[in-house]
């Protein structure tokens, strides 16, 4: 491992396809060379959350999956996307799957940049949809042709270990032996990683569609 790379424990991290864009606003300010390509990997995820789990590793692909559907072949063009979260902030594991989405596509809540002028706002280009509750379900938007696809994210249909359940009360009880543990991040980590790797293998995982009607709540 180079000095200055952070060690990480799980081998399929780097095995993750990773997302590429185009970002302008880090060609006007200088970060980037005019049609460099911007890479996030899926450490990057883990490290914005501070930990791997099926809630990280679902909005990663949610990501992944939803500007494939918006752009094709096309590299996506970060900042210029809205996404629209259905339900609240604390619904589920709705506030950290959301960093995840902003952290990749440029689309922040309030908090975002404001722009430059006219340009390159991403303040409120992610918002959370408090009226149209959905399961897991996030709506992405090109801001330049209006083309917007819906995701769902199934995780209760991905395999895992049977042990999983009872090895979490052990852990968190602090009543698990060291291998116990080790069996727990084991069984933890192979979930995380059938919904990075083996994803196209689980029918219904993650389902998109692209749809003409939905609105954004401040439209």
């Amino acid at each position: 491992m180079p000095e200055g790379q952070s060690r990480w424990s799980q081998d399929f991290f780097d095995k993750v396809e990773p997302i590429k864009l185009k970002d302008p606003l880090a060609y006007f300010l200088g970060s980037m060379d005019e049609g460099e390509i911007l890479i996030f990997k899926y450490a990057d995820a883990v490290k914005l959350a501070g930990h791997s789990c099926p809630a990280i590793s679902g909005a990663y692909k949610i990501t992944a999956k939803a500007l494939s559907a918006l752009y094709g072949e096309e590299p996506p063009v970060r900042g210029e996307i809205r996404v629209a979260v259905l339900g609240k902030p604390t619904d589920m594991a709705y506030g950290p799957m959301s960093q995840v989405i902003s952290l990749i596509t440029g689309a922040a809540p309030v908090t975002g940049f404001g722009g430059l002028g006219r340009r390159f706002r991403r303040r409120d280009l992610l918002v959370f949809d408090e009226g149209h509750l959905g399961y897991n379900t996030f709506i992405f938007q090109r801001m330049d042709n209006k083309k917007t696809v819906e995701v769902t994210y199934n995780p209760d249909l991905v395999p895992e270990d049977p042990r999983l359940g009872g090895l979490i009360s052990l852990v968190l009880s602090d009543q698990a032996s060291e291998e116990d543990k080790r069996a727990f991040r084991k069984a933890w980590q192979d979930k995380v990683r059938n919904i990075l790797i083996e994803d196209k293998n689980i029918h219904g995982l993650f389902e998109v569609k692209e749809i003409k009607e939905y609105r954004f709540p401040e439209d």
